[in-house]
């Protein structure tokens, strides 16, 4: 791997327009909920974001015909030829070839996986772990149709993929264990604060209490902050984020690598 300052290279490699662009927080669902209310779960926030999307290149159509062969998927796209989507494993897989070759420092890996919380129908994707860090194969970014003789649509544009960093020497040398909450005095206190504080909130609110309805909710997670049984609690010690920083992808030829507009709806 070539010395330089950046820790994910992307080597173009294929025909493909495809772009890569930071992982963004809004959800067309989320925000079409009853008073955004879904963009209040922070954690669903943070998953959106927590990585890079691969963009569709072009608009295509495809149905499974409910079949295990390869033309049992029938693909239909806009412009012309090479196409990077195609039936190529058969059992109702739709598969996307990547122009990408990524580069990742050792020991680390990429996730290749559908864009978080975004529910599709009748297709729904599937993961793969890589090791970037000296494959030179490419990955594919496969979906597998959930129901049969159903046209799925991908807009030009629409997110294909999202490729996540993972660290396998963290996943491979982290030590889970089990243990009753009762014996560690203090997260036993402050979670049952919390719980008690959730469920009085929870019980007015189906009351409807006045004050509690017009609160709408507590947000204390959102807020990085806690319910606590004592009059004055200390400011805990902890970095608390709202939102990720993901930076773009740059033109390591010599130019910015330009990205289309995207919507950066949800919560700032």
């Amino acid at each position: 791997m070539p010395e330089h300052e950046h820790d994910l290279i992307a080597y173009r490699i294929g025909p493909f327009a495809m772009r890569l662009v930071p992982a963004f927080s809004y959800r067309d669902w989320m925000n079409e909920s009853d008073q955004r209310f879904a963009n209040r779960c922070l954690p669903m926030l943070m998953a959106n974001q927590a990585g890079w999307l691969i963009l569709n290149d072009r608009r295509l159509r495809a149905k499974w015909l409910g079949n295990p062969r390869t033309d049992g998927v029938l693909v239909e796209t806009a412009g012309d030829p090479p196409y990077a989507a195609l039936s190529h494993f058969g059992h109702g897989i739709l598969t996307f070839t990547l122009p990408f070759l990524f580069r990742t420092p050792p020991g680390m890996g990429l996730l290749f996986r559908g864009p978080a919380n975004a529910p599709k129908d009748a297709i729904a994707p599937l993961e793969g772990l890589t090791e970037t860090d000296w494959a030179i194969a490419t990955a594919t970014m496969n979906w597998k149709f959930t129901r049969q003789d159903t046209w799925i649509e991908f807009a030009e544009g629409e997110p294909i993929c999202m490729v996540v960093p993972q660290q396998f020497d963290a996943l491979e040398t982290m030590r889970p264990g089990t243990m009753d909450i009762k014996q560690e005095p203090e997260t036993h206190r402050d979670y049952y604060s919390w719980k008690r504080s959730r469920d009085d909130f929870l019980r007015n609110l189906r009351s409807l209490d006045p004050s509690t309805v017009q609160q709408g909710w507590q947000g204390h997670y959102f807020q990085g902050t806690a319910p606590s049984t004592e009059p004055n609690p200390p400011t805990p010690v902890r970095r608390h984020r709202t939102r990720l920083r993901i930076r773009e992808f740059v033109d390591l030829n010599g130019a910015a690598d330009a990205c289309p507009e995207r919507k950066r709806g949800g919560p700032a």
